[in-house]
């Protein structure tokens, strides 16, 4: 996991050879302005779901983890969205099987820590983070860039 400023997102372009478009399309695009749902990219190698959602309780955040794709988050409009966080080995009470289609599944287990995101900011997520997104108080707009690995 990685939470940093945007204005530090070259620091990150060697992990990935898709992050530098990603973070292109996210410092050019009009995020406010796009509508909500899913936005390809470069096809299913990169696309974002843009959401405008309402945050939820700690206890209503159910940790998920991904095996193809990594995310970046992005805070477009709020104040700020808490994630959970855990280390995928350490998840022990799975909520069903892995939904190869969607690329996720999800879990019980309390998250190890809490962390915010706020605007300006991003958070990358690979696949050994298992995180709960949309935790906090209030209406926001977020956006999720999905990478292929």
């Amino acid at each position: 996991m990685i939470l940093d400023s945007l204005e530090n997102r070259a620091r990150y372009l060697a992990l990935h050879p898709r992050l530098e478009r990603a973070f292109d399309y996210l410092l050019t695009a009009d995020l406010d302005a796009l509508p909500a749902g899913r936005h390809a990219i470069d096809g299913d190698d990169i696309f974002i779901n843009v959401m405008d959602i309402d945050l939820k309780r700690p206890a209503d955040a159910k940790l998920e983890i991904h095996d193809r794709y990594l995310d970046i988050q992005v805070l477009v409009r709020g104040e700020r969205e808490s994630f959970g966080w855990s280390r995928r080995d350490r998840l022990t009470q799975p909520l069903g099987e892995f939904d190869v289609q969607k690329d996720i599944r999800f879990f019980d287990d309390a998250p190890q820590t809490y962390y915010e995101v706020t605007p300006g900011q991003f958070t990358l997520l690979f696949p050994e983070d298992a995180h709960a997104p949309m935790v906090g108080e209030g209406a926001i707009r977020k956006v999720i860039v999905k990478v292929r690995l």
